[in-house]
């Protein structure tokens, strides 16, 4: 099957001298940022703006809870829990080490509370308590966990209990902690605000969100702390500013201080040298496509999701599109079907690449427009 490629056209919104963006394309070099590893995500385009040792093992501490409250969301979203329902706290749950909402054994929890002293107090009888009530124990939770992972594309994480606690089998690495964060955002907007909660109350006593940039940036929503003495001080910061999102993890800092600074400086970073312009919106025709033995004789393409570049500030009007699609198309086409390629360059260098889907169904056609269709391929004619 052979490809056509076509240059087709970026947003309108994107249009200025190309002389004048060049002279503003200035990025300079990423901050030191003392800590063991470290990356920055944009949101939105999920481009790669700063990393240090990606894919190295690390310990996750607490950050750990952005899985288990992604399973939890999950279980609200397919109505396995509801928020006002109430569960009963395990001897389990009840003595787990660490940092606790202070459960009490004889007083159901709300799941809404219990969600609460997760994200917001790090309480890991929150955890064990919510992992029990989906999955019966922990250790099955945490078998939940890694399979989740697995279909986030997670490669390198394997998780073995539902709080942090340190085990020698239980390790990710700050780029999937990244993913895991963009998809939690993306897949459970409606939780995502828990995140901002500066302070929660259970049980009379009152605790603080650790993440100390929520009270210092304004644009810092989010989103998870972590801390053990093998792990040292970790946190994973997401930040908005002017349509923008973006999304920073840091481990093995040396204090709650050290960490939030270090956060800091890379989002700093990411969201005053960079852009996110959107190239495509989602479900929006950009070309029509060539159908062959089908009811109809094209069919619109576009993109299944929004489609956006980050590049250095200034440099939008640089970008070039290239579609190519597969030739001949025949039908039956189903809507969503991959068609072909979308390539965003800058100065030459691919830049991002996004599948081109069918936005509409197109069914077989008759005998005889089949035939005709047939006879044209045969002989080359379009």
């Amino acid at each position: 099957m052979k490809t056509t490629i076509t240059r087709i056209l970026l947003a309108a919104s994107l249009a200025m001298p190309v002389a004048a963006s060049a002279a503003a394309a200035f990025v300079p070099p990423v901050p030191e940022i003392a800590g063991k590893a470290f990356y920055l995500v944009d949101f939105n385009s999920g481009q790669v703006l700063a990393a240090q040792d990606p894919d190295a093992r690390v310990e996750p501490a607490s950050l750990t809870k952005l899985m288990t409250a992604y399973l939890t969301f999950k279980a609200v979203k397919e109505k396995r829990l509801s928020l006002d329902q109430m569960l009963t706290v395990s001897s389990r749950g009840w003595k787990t080490d660490g940092s606790r909402m202070f459960l009490d054994p004889k007083v159901p929890v709300k799941v809404d509370d219990l969600i609460k002293g997760m994200i917001v107090q790090s309480g890991n009888d929150a955890c064990v308590t919510l992992a029990e009530a989906i999955a019966g124990s922990e250790d099955v939770f945490a078998q939940l966990m890694t399979q989740q992972a697995q279909k986030l594309g997670m490669k390198n994480t394997q998780f073995r209990n539902a709080t942090g606690l340190p085990h020698a089998d239980h390790y990710t690495t700050v780029h999937d902690l990244a993913i895991l964060s963009a998809a939690l955002i993306r897949d459970f907007p409606e939780f995502y605000p828990t995140y901002s909660i500066k302070s929660f109350t259970y049980n009379k006593i009152t605790q603080p969100n650790r993440n100390l940039l929520l009270y210092r940036d304004p644009n810092v929503d989010g989103m998870k702390t972590g801390y053990t003495d093998t792990a040292g001080y970790n946190m994973i910061t997401s930040s908005h500013r002017d349509g923008r999102r973006v999304i920073s993890v840091v481990v093995g800092t040396a204090s709650p201080e050290a960490r939030a600074n270090e956060s800091a400086k890379l989002l700093n970073y990411g969201l005053q040298f960079f852009e996110t312009p959107k190239l495509y919106s989602a479900s929006k025709p950009v070309s029509e496509v060539p159908v062959y033995k089908g009811a109809a004789k094209s069919v619109p393409v576009g993109f299944a999701q929004d489609v956006f570049a980050t590049v250095a500030k200034g440099q939008s009007a640089q970008l070039k599109a290239d579609m190519s699609t597969m030739q001949p198309l025949i039908a039956p086409i189903k809507a969503g079907q991959t068609v072909g390629k979308l390539v965003v360059s800058l100065d030459g260098k691919p830049l991002l690449e996004r599948p081109v889907v069918a936005l509409q169904a197109v069914e077989e056609g008759g005998f005889f427009s089949r035939l005709w269709d047939s006879i044209k391929l045969m002989l080359g004619w379009k």
